[in-house]
């Protein structure tokens, strides 16, 4: 667990534990010795560490704390560079920096066992890749992602809105093959204006087989191409172990589909076939959630998960606007806030059978896509909080004025 887990530091086998360090000595003295003894014999090498939080111990206290662990049976030598074992003491002092007490609020010690990933977190930063835009997913967010969809050594994960690549770089981190499409083609060609403060147009090899290698992990890249996610160019089969998305919700990239508004749309001219561009369309919420689960339904695998974001509007939110299919079986639903008055729920769903021939029509008169029916509807809702703020200020201003 520890060795995929970025959200936890570390694991420990706790030992005892009080608010004092009297209390924390009864407990110890009562763990069973036995679990002990395998630790401590004198063959052994052990090392000490006192962790604070919330508070910094000058050097000569946190060995006042070491020395008045003398009453555990410890048999082996020290070793401060390589130690068999290593033992820590954990002080909580609160987690209020302006109001630090004198003595910890409780106390613990255990065998160390394990540290996790967050260092992932600080060597895949995205203030340090290769190749980013405007909504490149945060380092940390993309490994829980791939975490989410249980995302192993040599499985085949697709990103249908795939953008600069950070979920593809986060599952290819834990040896996966990955692929992905995307509408803009500026994007998926690493072309056009540049995200970067101080720099008007993107570099030459910036795009996202760069960021894979920037990483190492170059060979588990399988390609990515631009293709509507409306309209996918897929054969009908179980393709993908996983498929983990963060589409778009209208806020800083639009939500676009190819497509016209007109009822009759001449095909281009043969002679231009290739380099025609088709016309986009508004491509409603609604309809990217559907084409996204009945999509996952047809080509994921069973046993496959779905991993994706979902925009809601705080006010209206309750558990039954997250979209269902018959395929398909919520594992989990987790919330990030993004304002006061909106979040995006990280929806996590498992294929548990193929499609059947009415299963793609599931959709049509579920109520839960009601509010992500018109192109905006989202953006507005979004941003509707923030003008009520700035009305709120400018009348509190102007008050105040008078």
């Amino acid at each position: 667990i520890m060795a995929r887990s970025v959200c936890a530091k570390s694991a420990f086998e706790l030992w005892g534990h009080g608010k004092t360090h009297s209390e924390l000595r009864t407990s110890l003295l009562n763990y069973p010795s036995e679990n002990m003894s395998p630790f401590m014999h004198k063959d052994s090498t052990y090392r000490i560490n006192v962790y604070t939080f919330n508070k910094t111990l000058e050097f000569s206290d946190r060995i006042k704390r070491i020395d008045a662990l003398e009453y555990l049976p410890f048999d082996g030598a020290v070793s401060l560079k390589s130690p068999q074992h290593i033992f820590c003491l954990m002080e909580d002092y609160g987690t209020d920096p302006n109001n630090i007490p004198e003595n910890p609020d409780y106390i613990y010690f255990g065998r160390w066992i394990a540290d996790g990933q967050r260092e992932l977190i600080r060597s895949h930063s995205v203030k340090n890749r290769h190749f980013i835009g405007n909504t490149s997913m945060d380092a940390g967010l993309s490994f829980i992602m791939a975490n989410h969809a249980k995302v192993k050594e040599n499985d085949l994960v697709f990103d249908p809105f795939v953008g600069t690549g950070s979920l593809l770089v986060a599952c290819s981190q834990f040896r996966a093959y990955v692929c992905g499409t995307d509408i803009d083609y500026n994007t998926i060609h690493g072309k056009g204006k540049s995200s970067r403060k101080n720099q008007k147009w993107r570099g030459p090899d910036e795009n996202i087989r760069a960021n894979l290698r920037q990483y190492g992990t170059e060979k588990m890249y399988v390609d990515v191409m631009v293709s509507d996610a409306s309209k996918h160019v897929w054969r009908a089969a179980a393709l993908f172990d996983a498929i983990i998305t963060d589409p778009p919700y209208g806020i800083r990239e639009s939500t676009r589909r190819t497509g016209s508004h007109k009822d009759v749309t001449r095909p281009p001219d043969s002679n231009y076939v290739e380099s025609h561009v088709p016309v986009s369309q508004a491509y409603h919420l609604s309809d990217i959630f559907t084409d996204l689960l009945n999509f996952s339904a047809q080509h994921l695998v069973i046993g496959g998960r779905l991993v994706y974001w979902l925009p809601v509007y705080i006010p209206e939110y309750c558990e039954e606007m997250v979209p269902l299919h018959p395929c398909l079986r919520i594992i989990s639903n987790c919330e990030q806030t993004l304002s006061s008055h909106t979040s995006r729920r990280l929806i996590t769903m498992e294929k548990i059978k193929e499609p059947e021939e009415l299963d793609g029509l599931f959709h049509r008169a579920d109520p839960r896509f009601s509010p992500y029916q018109g192109h905006n509807a989202f953006r507005e809702k979004y941003f509707s909080g923030v003008n009520k703020r700035c009305i709120k200020d400018d009348n509190k201003s102007n008050v105040n004025g008078e």
